[in-house]
């Protein structure tokens, strides 16, 4: 377990993460700050963390599986469905076998079963991961929703393959049957766990809040407990974990269509898990930083025992795997493409052939993150009969070897790949968004209506107050729609005057907050009513989006 001070001081590490990463000049990635830093406590301080691996599994994946799922796009995973599967599963199997083969020939010492584990937990890419090199690099939002349907799903592909890998190191035994068998149940299995137990949770919140009413705070607390319930009640009767913790995002993105929650509820709801979510993430790269000087060491005496003298083998080591790892997927990605546009072609849906600089954009971006260290941590210490797992160091220190070179190769070439890059276009959203806000505003109009009618039936004596009441909405919600109608011309027409109504509005909502306060320091309005007013102008300086 990690004790309560070394706790709060990777809480403060992740913060002071956070600074240095908007200090530090370049494409640097957040990730890499969080291993340096980690790096930098392990010289100054000794935290004394030894984790569990399965405790360490236990805290780290279930919510970044999860909140993975619940963010996801359906409509995107659906339009590029073929890429997706092909990546998330096909590529996890073929970099299994071809890594795994080749890091047991490059590395004598390291055992069959381990080498496949490393190349099944290498497979997996990391949304984390490219999110952090795209809030520095902007890459193509088309790419992006590839690389995060792709992250989705082999992530639970990979740590399958991995468990499997596992299984015959400590067994010494490998059966194609009962594998395929073991994978049907941990797929079925996970994915049914996963998916009832949101639903179920679900309904039951919906229940209590028809009847009892809703309590934010509880309902939130709710939330965070599903997806650790969905992974231990999996791990119980031997399915996967993983597949039942992302089941239970995708599920719960359907759920929250119903629309039942409370408004408040939501908004806190995206607050807390965001914070959980940059929490989780950023842990776990200090602690990779934090105990990098204890792997190299671990690693070292692995490769002193295989023969060689100089530590210089372990960087050799990474990068080899590094270039096998970019060449398969490479290969695989542009096979893919010309595979799916092959069978677009043949709907006569004519594509376009995407370039080689497409192709070498989604094999760089394709880097590796939280998902694979959390899962290269849960190598169990010992075999069966109580012996240290042979390789597992060198394991853990490749792992993390190849994280960091991938996100530095990612930070170096990505600018490069994707300057005046064309990729396949993302269709646009902003005329169905209007479309939306349209339509609601024209189904509130007839709900005004018709509940302006029954008040004015049930108090004929208030029929006065209730039209100008209903009038005032009624203008407002009309002013809205011509608003709408009008920023559609005007975007057909061009973005510069939607731009600039955008710059308008920030400014003008900034200063609404700025009197605000000064009326709060001045005491000339209340606290409780400064916040009140501050979240309604911060929820719509959000809907604009910063600078």
């Amino acid at each position: 377990m990690i004790p309560v001070d070394a706790a709060l001081i990777l809480l403060a590490a992740v913060v002071a993460s956070a600074v240095c990463g908007r200090l530090v000049p370049g494409n640097v990635p957040l990730p890499l700050v969080q291993i340096g830093i980690g790096v930098i406590l392990a010289g100054v301080a000794d935290l004394g963390v030894t984790l569990d691996p399965q405790v360490f599994f236990l805290l780290f994946l279930p919510p970044l599986l999860f909140r993975d799922g619940w963010r996801s796009s359906q409509e995107a995973l659906w339009r590029d469905r073929g890429t997706i599967l092909s990546l998330s599963l096909g590529l996890v199997v073929f970099t299994v076998a071809g890594v795994g083969f080749f890091i047991a020939w490059l590395i004598p010492a390291m055992p069959l079963p381990i080498a496949f584990a490393l190349a099944a937990i290498v497979s997996p890419t990391d949304p984390l991961a490219v999110s952090a090199i795209a809030e520095r690099v902007p890459v193509p939002t088309r790419l992006m929703r590839v690389l995060e349907g792709e992250s989705l799903l082999n992530d639970a592909s990979g740590l399958v393959c991995m468990r499997f890998a596992v299984a015959a190191a400590l067994s010494g035994t490998f059966s194609l049957v009962d594998a395929l068998g073991t994978f049907a149940w941990l797929a079925v299995g996970g994915v049914t766990i996963g998916a009832a137990t949101t639903w179920l949770v679900a309904l039951g919140r919906e229940w209590i809040a028809r009847r009892y009413g809703e309590d934010p705070g509880s309902t939130i607390v709710l939330s965070l407990l599903i997806p650790f319930g969905a992974s231990f009640m999996a791990d119980m009767v031997g399915a996967s974990a993983v597949l039942a913790a992302v089941a239970a995002g995708v599920v719960m993105s359907i759920a929250e269509q119903r629309g039942t929650a409370l408004a408040i509820t939501r908004v806190r709801r995206t607050a807390v898990w965001e914070t959980v979510y940059f929490v989780a993430s950023g842990v776990v790269f200090i602690l990779l930083g934090e105990q990098l000087p204890t792997i190299v060491d671990g690693a070292a005496t692995v490769v002193r025992e295989a023969g060689h003298r100089e530590p210089i083998w372990l960087a050799l080591y990474v990068f080899a795997i590094c270039l096998a790892l970019a060449l398969i997927r490479f290969i695989w990605v542009w096979a893919s493409l010309r595979f799916v546009l092959y069978r677009m072609g043949r709907r006569s849906v004519g594509p376009q052939a995407p370039g080689w600089r497409v192709t070498a954009a989604m094999t760089v971006a394709g880097v590796r993150g939280a998902v694979t260290l959390a899962g290269i941590m849960t190598l169990p210490l010992t075999l069966t009969d109580g012996q240290p797992l042979p390789g597992r160091d060198l394991a853990i220190f490749l792992s993390a070897g190849i994280i960091i070179v991938l996100l530095i190769a990612a930070s170096l070439l990505l600018p490069v790949l994707l300057r005046d890059l064309r990729f396949p276009p993302e269709p646009s959203e902003q005329a169905a968004e209007d479309e939306a806000r349209i339509a609601a505003s024209k189904a509130a109009l007839a709900a005004l209506a018709s509940v302006q009618r029954t008040e004015i039936a049930n108090s004929p004596e208030d029929a006065n107050r209730i039209a100008d009441s209903a009038a005032r909405l009624v203008t407002l919600y009309q002013q809205r729609i011509d608003a709408l109608a009008k920023s559609a011309t005007v975007r057909d027409e061009g973005h510069r005057g939607a731009d600039v109504e955008r710059k308008l509005r920030l400014v003008s909502i900034r200063a609404e907050r700025n009197e605000i306060y000064r009326r709060v320091r001045s005491r000339k309005l209340s606290e409780d009513a400064a916040r009140k007013l501050v979240r309604e102008i911060d929820l719509l300086e959000a809907r604009f989006g910063p600078e």
